[in-house]
């Protein structure tokens, strides 16, 4: 397990998919904000790759994200879209609705970009976001990330386009956090 300040990234465990099917992904409105295609209903025991690991699947690490203080599930964080050639790799995490608020966030990016920069051996890292997520446009820019665009119009959410911001990060440009990781 990656230790950070709040929370550890550990690899998913089996009793952590119904509470991550039942409180992030059977929730329509969750659900349609962090996907880029439309909210579909997972049948229970179904192999949906979001909340099953294949363990051979090389362009995309998923962890389970837990509190450090109890081992707690708050949430997922994945390293996807991995570039093993130009040494990039995106952003993304979903933390349950009880956990949210509390800086988790924030910890959960620095463990993603220690385990993209240090383990990895990556160059860049990047994340996309809807325009109206604040919690994760702070997590980002409070890790260093620098706003590279505005993708107009681009995310079909709930009946409206939304505008999409679109983060990166350049290992030389990375402060490793010296509370952990």
């Amino acid at each position: 397990m990656l230790k950070g300040g709040k929370v550890g990234l550990r690899a998913r465990h089996e009793d952590d998919i119904p509470i991550l099917r039942a409180e992030l992904y059977d929730d329509v409105v969750n659900a349609s904000r962090a996907e880029s295609g439309p909210w579909r209903p997972i049948t229970p025991g179904s192999k949906d790759p979001r909340l099953v690991v294949d363990d051979e699947e090389q362009g995309s690490v998923p962890f389970s994200v837990v509190e450090l203080d109890g081992g707690t599930l708050i949430g997922t964080a994945t390293l996807w879209g991995i570039d093993n050639h130009n040494r990039s790799a995106h952003i993304g995490l979903g933390l349950l609705p009880s956990s949210r608020g509390k800086g988790y966030g924030t910890d959960v990016v620095a463990g993603l970009c220690h385990y993209g920069f240090v383990v990895r051996g990556l160059q860049r890292l990047q994340i996309e976001t809807l325009s109206d997520n604040i919690a994760m446009l702070r997590s980002a820019e409070r890790n260093g990330f620098v706003r590279e665009g505005v993708l107009r119009s681009s995310a079909w959410v709930m009946g409206e386009f939304l505008d999409e911001v679109l983060l990166g990060l350049l290992v030389h440009e990375w402060k490793p956090d010296s509370k952990g990781w």
